[in-house]
């Protein structure tokens, strides 16, 4: 769950995010304008980024209490509470207007859809499996 964004009038934005038990998820997205440095308050995350192309290596990490992560501007990255209890951390971003953007969500819950031939071919995946995930997602990244 993710709290308001505070806009400290800063040139900087700060958030915290409480992830649900085991499974609590952050999902793959990036922010287009911004840093993020996250800071574990409690709990166990599995995070990380992937690096811009031609590489997109995947960095990883798993952070514990007190630890620290940066993700680079623009690239995608996650967060997954691994833990058995929940995980609270803190992101704090270098912008007022970090804009945030959901990659499954901006893929398959776009509005208007994406054309699914488009998907289809990009992801290699079959018609109705495209049309099926295009029926999951929705335009508010909720």
């Amino acid at each position: 769950m993710w709290h308001k964004y505070r806009d400290l009038a800063l040139g900087i934005s700060l958030v915290q995010i409480d992830y649900a038990p085991y499974g609590g998820l952050n999902p793959p997205h990036t922010h287009p304008r911004t840093t993020e440095i996250l800071v574990v308050l409690e709990g166990t995350l599995y995070v990380g980024f992937v690096t811009s192309n031609t590489d997109n290596r995947l960095i990883t990490k798993v952070l514990n209490p007190g630890d620290v992560f940066v993700f680079p501007v623009g690239l995608i990255h996650f967060q997954f509470n691994i833990g058995n209890t929940k995980a609270v951390a803190f992101a704090g971003l270098s912008s007022q207007n970090p804009g945030v953007i959901t990659i499954a969500n901006a893929v398959f819950g776009s509005n208007p859809p994406i054309n699914p031939d488009v998907l289809t071919k990009a992801f290699q995946l079959d018609k109705n499996i495209v049309t099926y995930l295009q029926s999951k997602f929705w335009w508010d990244n909720n």
